[in-house]
């Protein structure tokens, strides 16, 4: 996810890889009730710290040295999903508190979320194929998300927790694939090169 150019020089190495591992751990920790599980207090709290200290700080960090090296795009994306991860925690705190988050305010900002990364997604289109299908992925939760809101019904619950999976997964392969491939000096893990090209400035 480096877009720095020639020109300027990054301040820190890469922290993409860093990032997407955090991403796909978090992931993880979401995966049970993603599927269905109703966790215990103890199981909620546990899914908790994850979401705090990978999904929330790794994320974070990760989008600080993006911005850091002029990558907007990376630094973007990381430093505003670190904060949905930081609700994620938040709510299931309260869950293991015996409180249910309002889920009238929480629809109305993953429709707002859904509007900003399907522009994003466009735009990440111009990176690699990889990257465009993270953000598809990203998308289709949040789409997955708003039906069952919208409809009252959890029919969308195992689409979403599939989608979860393929997140976490696309994100290991991307970031693998960005620590490993230099080092090997092939594409151990294909990233694909841009979807579509940008037009040549008049």
């Amino acid at each position: 996810m480096e877009e720095t150019s020639h020109a300027t020089r990054p301040v820190f190495a890469d922290p993409s890889p860093m990032g997407l591992i955090c991403l796909a751990i978090g992931c993880a920790a979401l995966v049970p009730m993603a599927f269905g599980a109703a966790l215990s207090p103890a199981g909620l709290h546990t899914a908790a710290m994850f979401c705090l200290f990978f999904g929330a700080g790794g994320q974070l960090l990760a989008g600080v040295m993006s911005l850091a090296n002029h990558n907007l795009y990376g630094g973007t994306l990381f430093t505003a999903f670190s904060f949905n991860w930081l609700m994620n925690w938040w709510v299931l705190e309260r869950l293991a508190a015996g409180v249910v988050p309002d889920h009238t305010v929480i629809s109305a900002v993953d429709a707002a979320f859904l509007l900003v990364f399907l522009v994003m997604t466009c735009g990440f289109g111009f990176f690699s194929r990889s990257l465009l299908l993270l953000l598809v992925d990203i998308d289709l939760i949040y789409a997955f998300r708003l039906a069952n809101a919208l409809f009252a019904t959890q029919v969308f619950a195992i689409p979403i927790g599939v989608t979860v999976v393929v997140l976490a997964l696309l994100s290991l392969w991307i970031a693998f694939g960005v620590l490993l491939n230099p080092v090997a000096g092939r594409n151990v893990f294909p990233l694909g090169g841009p979807v579509w090209t940008p037009r040549n400035p008049r």
